[in-house]
């Protein structure tokens, strides 16, 4: 049997991606902008999993009480998690995470689900976090509105954990990058 290599891809580009030509001017613009991975997740209520999903449209405005800003379908597990327990977390993923990524983007496989595929959780009052992450912020939700195809959601940062400075999981025109 032959090994593949760790990062190694299977496809040169994504097998579930809309073809350059099928893509609007605003959606191509956005992709030309080099984004931060992001993973958020939140409680499950009343007893159910938490929820994952990963976000790479998000931004942080500092201030007192610093915000963080983040387009999620309306649709996915993560928005209705964070509406019924108002609180969420904000993890910054590094380019050692690109698998855990594709699994919370819906686009690889989670077997047994996305908690359960072998990486290591702790419980915060704001979601689960990832033991092995440096940079992550709890928030409280403080609102949605449309913005696109998605929900823009809002919240309040009550948690900022630093850790060390570790390089940032990048998207780029479709794929995952990372600062050299």
């Amino acid at each position: 049997m032959t090994e593949i290599e760790p990062g190694a891809e299977i496809h040169a580009d994504h097998p579930f991606a809309t073809a350059a030509g099928g893509r609007g001017p605003v959606r191509r613009f956005r992709g030309r902008l080099a984004a931060p991975v992001t993973l958020w997740t939140a409680p499950g209520g009343a007893g159910g999993d938490p929820a994952g999903l990963t976000v790479s449209s998000a931004l942080v405005a500092d201030g007192d009480p610093g915000r963080v800003f983040g387009v999620i379908d309306p649709e996915s597990d993560l928005y209705e998690a964070i509406g019924e327990a108002r609180v969420f977390t904000v993890q910054a993923l590094t380019p050692s995470h690109r698998q855990l990524a594709d699994r919370f983007a819906g686009v690889a496989p989670a077997p047994g689900g996305l908690f359960r595929t072998g990486e290591r959780w702790r419980d915060t009052e704001w979601g689960p976090v990832l033991d092995e992450i440096g940079a992550w912020a709890g928030c409280r939700f403080a609102g949605a509105r449309d913005a696109g195809w998605g929900r823009l959601v809002e919240g309040v940062v009550e948690h900022a954990a630093l850790g060390n400075p570790t390089p940032p999981l990048l998207h780029h025109l479709g794929r995952y990058g990372e600062l050299r």
